[in-house]
């Protein structure tokens, strides 16, 4: 569970990142799960962004990410998650 100064940081840091992933009108699927996973192994803080044709509302995409990748919703800003996991080798170093 992040602190509130932790998500403060990283949402600063989340700032000048893109969506590298979208979630769109097929809604979240087993395929996308394995590669948001992949890259939070990789960079430890991504975006994703849910498009407009999404049957889903933001949040509830937001808790079922979560939930199967086990990272931690930084941010919902709009239609963009920013997804925290930490990794192995730390990129992060939390407050």
């Amino acid at each position: 569970m992040l602190t509130g100064k932790q998500k403060r940081y990283l949402r600063g840091e989340a700032h000048h990142l893109k969506a590298i992933f979208q979630v769109g009108k097929d809604g979240v699927s087993a395929n996308q799960i394995k590669g948001i996973l992949e890259a939070l192994e990789a960079q430890e803080l991504i975006k994703v962004k849910i498009l407009d044709n999404c049957p889903e509302d933001v949040h509830h995409v937001a808790l079922d990410l979560s939930m199967h990748t086990k990272a931690e919703v930084v941010q919902i800003i709009g239609r963009t998650i920013v997804l925290y996991k930490q990794s192995d080798e730390r990129i992060y170093r939390l407050p």
